[in-house]
């Protein structure tokens, strides 16, 4: 509330008495800029040799801006920091200076992206506000995201050894093949987010009305607290099932928060899961899934 107040009672009246009129939009970005402060995790690697980079920070507060704004493309939001005085101090660009070329926007973030920086950002916030509190249920689901390039084209791997069919001989020792699921509870995070899937491929689910629906792009899966805050966040292929992306979701919260109980849909509904579940010591919550006329 200190900070809220802050913002709505100094900040506003200074920068409405210097750029003008203020949208809700333009209110928007400013709270939720103060909230992240993400000019604080931009790391410089100018070390005073040749010519200095342009401000990270202000190119930070433009890629949050682009995302709350909902500018499509970054030619977007070039043009518009060009038009908009008002967006263009918030940022925190200089107002006598050339704004930064179209490349440097692309290589800038480029490099937020490869550093995830709205990654750790994200993890931090979550961790100050949230860490130390006790968190009744994390609601764990996926949601489709739709893109407009187009679906990858999957490399088709020819096996090296044709697998036998039938019953394997006496003296034949067959591997087993392991389901992912089963595979992930042998592996550490790293190497479950290291083998899901990210390229954007298409995807089909049924909807909230049980009508199936598809598209090409991606899917978001979240853990979100009562409060409805989200704690973890992870991007992969439209394709992945949502049950393949539950241990991992639970390890990333496991380390964030405290909470009792996951509460998860039909889709979730496995063995390993549950198991995994109540080794972190919490209470699955899992809706049932008919199988096999069960």
């Amino acid at each position: 509330m200190q900070q809220w107040s802050v913002v709505q009672q100094e900040l506003m009246p200074e920068l409405r008495s210097e750029v003008g009129p203020l949208t809700p939009r333009l209110e928007k970005v400013i709270h939720t800029l103060e909230w992240v402060r993400i000019e604080e995790f931009v790391e410089s690697t100018w070390c005073g040799v040749g010519r200095p980079p342009h401000d990270r920070g202000a190119l930070a507060s433009a890629f949050v801006a682009k995302a709350v704004l909902g500018l499509t493309t970054t030619e977007a939001l070039i043009e518009r920091l060009k038009v908009d005085r008002a967006l263009r101090r918030i940022c925190g660009f200089s107002m006598w200076k050339r704004m930064p070329a179209p490349s440097t926007f692309s290589r800038a973030f480029d490099e937020f992206a490869q550093a995830k920086l709205a990654q750790r950002v994200h993890e931090a916030l979550v961790k100050e506000h949230l860490g130390q509190a006790l968190i009744g249920h994390i609601s764990r689901d996926g949601t489709a995201i739709a893109a407009r390039e187009k679906p990858a084209r999957k490399e088709k791997i020819k096996p090296v050894a044709q697998a036998k069919r039938g019953r394997p001989r006496k003296d034949e020792v067959r591997e087993p093949k392991l389901k992912m699921i089963a595979r992930q509870l042998g592996q550490s995070l790293t190497e479950m987010l290291a083998a899901l899937p990210k390229a954007c491929d298409r995807g089909t689910q049924c909807n909230a009305q049980g009508y199936k629906i598809s598209w090409n792009g991606y899917k978001l899966h979240l853990d979100t607290a009562d409060c409805g805050v989200v704690v973890s966040a992870l991007l992969t292929s439209a394709s992945v099932h949502d049950s393949q992306t539950a241990i991992p979701l639970a390890l990333m919260t496991q380390g964030r928060v405290t909470h009792c109980y996951d509460l998860m849909d039909a889709a979730y509904c496995s063995v390993e899961i549950r198991s995994h579940s109540r080794s972190l010591g919490h209470v699955p919550l899992i809706d049932h899934n008919p199988r096999g006329g069960e």
